[in-house]
């Protein structure tokens, strides 16, 4: 007893690479030796492997079993000791590891290995919930990676991964995988009170992520919260492509609802993915010469052409050209929209 205690102390202390290394020793060697010992009983190696492997993971089906004294011996002196204990200690270590790894998942200390997903960066609660129920909406194939200080993840999903530490800092960053993201999105920190400190919180961290964008030479499409409009230019020097404004935006949309009564309806329709007609993204068609053509199909098709992706002014262009490689903005139903990409 005293020498087998010291053998899976060692056991244990060892890695589960090593571990397994050992214990797919200790089946193949027993395997040939219970078949040296009874040739009649295993006729074939493939029949002694089967028996050694449903004997030290404690099956036993019993359609294979030692016959003569000398193979039971073998059976319960090595394969009942030795091999079941070091099986034990196998799936021991394995649920220690998947354990381990969930622990640490739910922390926030893995790194996302995935691409083409989704990084968000601070906020609430409740704002992080709604994003990632709009995006998962729209795309139900990509993943969300989720950057805070918290000690554990504030959304909860399957296709949500979460990274603990501060955003501000190249290494967090890069354990969300930043460089094979599609986006990255900064918002305020709604900790804090006074819109200088929250911007000033916002562009250091919008800021690190164009630097590292420039340090890799990869273009990491950056979107930032901000509380004020006049901190735009301070953002705009550091090249962040979009910006949202939160608090000033809402006014606006409040003082729209009161002059027009019915248009903060139409405004929710368009920011959110799961109600009546929204905003798509479509690819110059190659046959589009002009806006006015491009327009006048869409409409036919249902759609209507808002935006060349960088004014709203179409009508009065419509009889431009349409430059190559321009991302236009329609307002349709997803059934249309599909249609369009099909077309």
């Amino acid at each position: 007893m005293w020498i087998l205690q010291r053998l899976f102390t060692k056991l244990l202390k060892i890695s589960l690479f090593k571990l397994t290394l050992i214990v797919l020793g200790v089946i193949l060697l027993s395997s040939l030796i219970i078949r040296t010992l009874e040739p009649d009983t295993f006729p074939r190696y493939l029949d002694a492997v089967w028996w050694t492997m449903t004997t030290v993971v404690t099956v036993g089906y019993g359609d294979y079993s030692p016959s003569s004294d000398l193979g039971r011996v073998f059976t319960m002196v090595l394969l009942y000791t030795v091999g079941i204990g070091a099986m034990g200690i196998i799936i021991g270590k394995i649920f220690d590891s998947l354990t381990l790894y969930k622990r640490m998942k739910e922390e926030g200390k893995l790194t996302y290995k995935g691409k083409d997903h989704y990084i968000l960066i601070g906020s609430s609660r409740d704002k992080l919930k709604n994003v990632v129920e709009e995006i998962l909406n729209s795309n139900e194939e990509c993943d969300i990676v989720i950057v805070d200080h918290s000690n554990e993840s504030p959304v909860q999903h399957d296709r949500v991964h979460f990274v603990s530490g501060n955003p501000a800092e190249e290494e967090i960053l890069m354990q969300a995988n930043i460089l094979e993201s599609k986006s990255v999105a900064v918002f305020t920190d709604d900790r804090i009170e006074l819109p200088e400190y929250a911007d000033g919180k916002t562009l250091l961290i919008a800021s690190r992520v164009e630097h590292i964008s420039k340090q890799s030479n990869r273009n990491i499409y950056t979107i930032a919260e901000i509380m004020k409009e006049k901190h735009i230019a301070l953002f705009e020097h550091a090249n962040i492509d979009e910006f949202i404004l939160s608090n000033e935006s809402v006014s606006k949309l409040m003082a729209q609802a009161a002059i027009y009564p019915g248009s903060s309806k139409l405004f929710k329709q368009l920011l959110s993915n799961m109600e009546g007609e929204n905003l798509y993204k479509i690819e110059k068609k190659a046959h589009w010469t002009t806006y006015k053509q491009a327009a006048m199909e869409l409409f036919d098709m249902g759609a209507t052409l808002i935006s060349d992706g960088e004014a709203l002014d179409i009508a009065r262009k419509h009889n431009e050209q349409i430059p190559e490689g321009t991302q236009m903005f329609v307002i349709c139903d997803e059934k249309t929209y599909k249609k369009i990409a099909e077309s």
